[in-house]
């Protein structure tokens, strides 16, 4: 079981087992308990879990999806970018990891693409259904599909064809743009009718959904190891 830690001036859910180290970032969920299993599971697994805290101390386990939604159009790029490299920072140093990567999940798929193309530490980017709509909203300064070009570590990519908030012709232009690197290879994972979030075992009472994530986890997982051993 993981604890929580501070660091800084923003508080973390730690799971720590190693030199081996994920900084994860969540969905709308927020350190709801979806997270902190992941968290406590990649630690069984041998990998260090650092969870950032999107909404200071507010998740699913405390909030309505609708508050945390409207928490996320309050959001600013910037000021996340900048916790999220503090908690690299911490990652590399006071827990002493050797190889640290980024995992996201919806929001935090997409703050792992631009993670990945400013700080070349990173060992990998694992992304779940990253929110990178072509339409950007108005509180996305940055585009991450194009951004993901800056990426020189491996990426990793799960995405379901039935995703409303990513039309498949974004996901198509991030392939392009990910294939296109000249470092960092690129692995897509792609569910024909799986949603948006199908990872979140809330969204598994469709069997599409389920299937897709029992598909997708262990080869992220696999790729995880393979890219922090």
């Amino acid at each position: 079981m993981g604890v929580t830690v501070t660091v800084g001036e923003q508080d973390a859910y730690l799971a720590r087992v190693g030199r081996a180290g994920m900084l994860m970032l969540p969905m709308i969920t927020g350190i709801g308990e979806q997270i902190r299993e992941w968290a406590d599971e990649l630690a069984g697994e041998g990998i260090t879990a650092l969870s950032w805290d999107p909404f200071k101390g507010r998740s699913t386990d405390n909030a309505t999806r609708e508050e945390l939604s409207g928490m996320l159009r309050e959001m600013d790029d910037d000021a996340a970018l900048a916790e999220q490299s503090a908690l690299l920072d911490y990652m590399f140093g006071e827990l002493g990891c050797d190889k640290v990567g980024v995992i996201g999940w919806c929001l935090g798929g997409r703050f792992a693409f631009l993670l990945g193309a400013r700080d070349q530490r990173v060992a990998n980017v694992v992304a779940f259904h990253p929110t990178v709509p072509s339409d950007r909203p108005p509180h996305h300064t940055y585009d991450a599909i194009a951004e993901a070009a800056g990426i020189t570590a491996p990426v990793l990519v799960s995405y379901p064809s039935a995703d409303a908030a990513v039309p498949n012709a974004d996901f198509e232009t991030l392939q392009t743009v990910l294939q296109a690197r000249t470092a960092g290879a690129t692995f897509a994972q792609y569910f024909p009718g799986a949603d948006h979030g199908f990872s979140d075992k809330s969204r598994h009472g469709k069997d599409v959904n389920a299937d897709a994530f029992r598909l997708a986890w262990p080869q992220a997982l696999a790729f995880m190891k393979s890219t922090l051993a």
